[in-house]
């Protein structure tokens, strides 16, 4: 198949989505497949005259790729660094390749990528992609809406409100919340702009900084407790895995630099809790009108209850991230797995 691995944009989360990219396009090559990689945002400027002959380059694209800093990428930066200064999303000769290919795979994370704007485009374009639908996307994206959803359908979730920039002067006592909590921007990714609060300043700090990145945050109870994932593929929920992050939670830095993080899958808890967690994995998967594959974020308290957090709906697919080697404790290993998704994909949409 001649298939366009498609990462970068303009997320938080780019360098993420360049580095699991890397990863895609490289085993769908090892497969036999035509594979190339793409930034959707910087595009190919200098491409052959014959275009369909980006699929046979002998760099496959590759170039781009780069390790994950500590801290975000400066967007503002990679903007200024785009040849032709066009604010479109989509970079030159993007649409062209994709509508070229076989398929799509959507290496992305966060932003366009993953909020359902790209997929509808994609859906009128008749360009065939990887993952759920733009519905799905769109829902899951909005942790404001997909807190709605979790309550309305009997999937346990923190409590939580929505807080808007232009009004966010509510105290935690009007929003029906005690400290500590949890303060986050409604459609980020990566735990980034992500702070757990003690006290009354840590909370008006942590909304002028989550604020930075949206003009809309969550404002939820925390929840002390161990932190999961469980991934589904096809509505059926793989092996949960436990991240246990040496210092801090599960950011930023804990989720991209080595040692950071010790991550034990199949997770070390009882099969009543394991069965749960899929169980709520799909019905959450399900409830978000979601398809082909995502994955679940979960914390178990003390007590014993599972709190989902959110669904990734295109989750990090480097093969040290969590859903692949969820797939691989069931069996799955990670060439198989993207060649699974691009089977799935295509049955979900396209045959």
């Amino acid at each position: 198949m001649k298939i366009i691995v498609l990462a970068g944009g303009l997320s938080t989360e780019r360098d993420v989505s360049l580095a699991s990219a890397a990863g895609i396009c490289k085993t769908l090559l090892e497969k036999g497949h035509e594979a190339f990689l793409l930034d959707v945002f910087m595009g190919l400027e200098n491409a052959p005259e014959n275009l369909e002959d980006v699929f046979t380059l002998p760099d496959h694209g590759l170039g781009i790729a780069k390790n994950i800093s500590e801290i975000e990428p400066d967007l503002e930066a990679i903007k200024a660094s785009r040849p032709d200064q066009s604010p479109c999303f989509f970079g030159p000769n993007v649409i062209e390749l994709c509508r070229m290919a076989d398929i799509t795979f959507l290496g992305l994370h966060g932003g366009e990528g993953e909020n359902g704007k790209l997929q509808a485009a994609f859906d009128l374009l008749g360009i065939r992609y990887t993952g759920p639908d733009s519905l799905g996307c769109a829902v899951a994206m909005d942790k404001g809406l997909t807190k709605q959803v979790f309550l309305e359908s009997g999937v346990d979730t923190p409590a939580g409100v929505c807080l808007y920039k232009n009004n966010s002067n509510c105290s935690l006592r009007a929003l029906g919340l005690q400290l500590p909590v949890v303060v986050k921007p409604c459609s980020g990714g990566s735990s980034i702009g992500v702070y757990i609060v003690n006290t009354e300043e840590e909370y008006q700090e942590a909304l002028k900084k989550s604020f930075r990145y949206e003009d809309e945050v969550i404002v939820e109870t925390y929840i002390k407790g161990r932190e999961f994932a469980c991934g589904v593929i096809d509505g059926k929920a793989l092996p949960p895995i436990e991240i246990i992050p040496k210092t801090g939670f599960f950011d930023y830095a804990n989720k991209y630099q080595a040692g950071a993080t010790e991550e034990v899958c199949p997770a070390d808890i009882s099969e009543e809790i394991a069965e749960r967690m899929k169980a709520l994995t799909v019905k959450a998967f399900k409830a978000l009108k979601l398809n082909v594959y995502s994955r679940a974020d979960f914390l178990l308290d003390e007590a014993g209850n599972l709190y989902c957090l959110e669904m990734n709906t295109l989750p990090g697919m480097t093969s040290a991230s969590l859903l692949p080697k969820e797939a691989q404790a069931a069996g799955i290993e990670y060439a198989d797995l993207c060649e699974l998704i691009i089977q799935k994909s295509m049955e979900a949409r396209y045959q």
